[in-house]
Formats: C-alpha cells, structure tokens, sequence
C-alpha cells in the first residue's frame, strides 16, 4: 500500500493531480492540511498555482510550513510548479516574497521582452509543450526519454547558483531550471498531471521510488 499525501493549502491544481497520482499507482491519496495526515503518508506532494504572496499566505496561515520542512527532509517529496518555486530562498514576484527556504536559489521574472535566438518576440507566461533536458540521472527520469516535452504554464522561472541541483533544463529565451532534485526531494516547473504519458510516468516513478539515489 502507498500513501501519497497532497498538500491542500488552496492554491493547486489538486483534482487533476489526485487523479493522475491514483491512475499512475497510488493506493491512496489524502488531500489534506491535516500534519499528522501528512507526516504518517508514504510520500508528499507540494503543488501549486498563482501568485507566491498568495501561496505563502496561505502556507503560513494553515500553520504548514514547519510540516512542509519535516517531509521535506523525511520522505520521498515532490513539488511541482509553484510548488517547486516555493521551495527556493525568495521570489521576485509580488514586489518580493520570502519562500520556505528549503533549497538554494531564487525564482526570477522571464520578462516582459523575453526574445528567441533569433530576436523573435516570446509570449510570457511561458505556456504550453517544450522539451526537457535531464542533467543527471535520477529514479524519476526513468522510461522517460531525453528531450520529452512536458507542459508548463509559468512566468516566473528559479535561478540556482549551484549547479548539481538542476535535475532538468529547458529553453525559452533563456536557459532555466526545470527541475531539481536532493536527496529525497524532487521538484519540478512543469505539469506532469498535464503531460499525458510522460507526466504519468514520473508520477509512477515518483510513487516507486524509496527517496534514496
């Protein structure tokens, strides 16, 4: 039997991910802000939608944010979208906000006249299908092919100085991180709920894997 508990703190996509944990394997996922519920589960989700002032808030007023931590550094963990920035030191969006602090990095602002190689005008929010690049193998790569392509819908990317937490790369503008991975920590910018087969793969490897390298 795997528990997967997935954080509820109002602000993920919480269905689609619940849904997609159940078809890639799960015995049972808890959507809860309950911490006893969370610690006792199997592995933990972080997910994520919105603006970071509003997802911090939220943490912090629900009282999640020394739970978040503890299964954060006890269990097979995975953030995804905002769930992974949340993770990193602080965030430029609104105006600046301080996030969990967890991992070393901060999430930036793609821009406003965010270009191609060729100078040709980028649309942000970052919207749709792109390739992933790994840069280390992990449990979680496996059965997924290097370069896949997974759906992200972001405007805001993180930026790390240390390049042996950088999972994943992708491209749009500018070289980011779209993954990351310590320990038994995984997260990642994209959507794997909407990332049809490849998504569901890392969600069966994520419930598969023991937290260890």
């Amino acid at each position: 039997m795997t528990t997967v508990a997935l954080i509820d703190y109002g602000m993920g996509n919480l269905h689609s991910v619940a849904k997609a944990l159940e078809y890639a394997g799960a015995t049972q996922v808890n959507v809860t802000a309950d911490p006893a519920t969370i610690l006792a589960a199997d592995r933990v989700v972080l997910p994520g939608v919105g603006a970071m002032r509003d997802c911090m808030g939220e943490m912090r007023r629900l009282e999640l944010v020394e739970v978040i931590t503890e299964a954060a550094q006890s269990k097979p963990f995975l953030g995804v979208c905002v769930g992974m920035q949340a993770l990193m030191e602080r965030s430029a969006e609104n105006d600046g906000v301080d996030c969990l602090g967890l991992l070393p990095g901060t999430v930036e602002f793609f821009g406003n006249d965010l270009c191609d190689a060729e100078g040709h005008a980028l649309k942000v929010p970052h919207m749709g299908w792109n390739q992933v690049h790994q840069e280390q193998a992990h449990p979680l790569w496996r059965d997924i092919p290097q370069e896949s392509r997974f759906y992200f819908v972001h405007s805001y990317y993180v930026q790390t100085d240390e390049p042996g937490l950088t999972a994943a790369s992708c491209t749009h503008g500018k070289r980011f991180t779209a993954a990351v991975a310590r320990g038994n920590l995984f997260a990642a910018q994209f959507h794997p709920e909407k990332s049809q087969h490849v998504g569901l793969q890392l969600y069966a490897n994520f419930i598969a894997w023991d937290g260890s390298l």
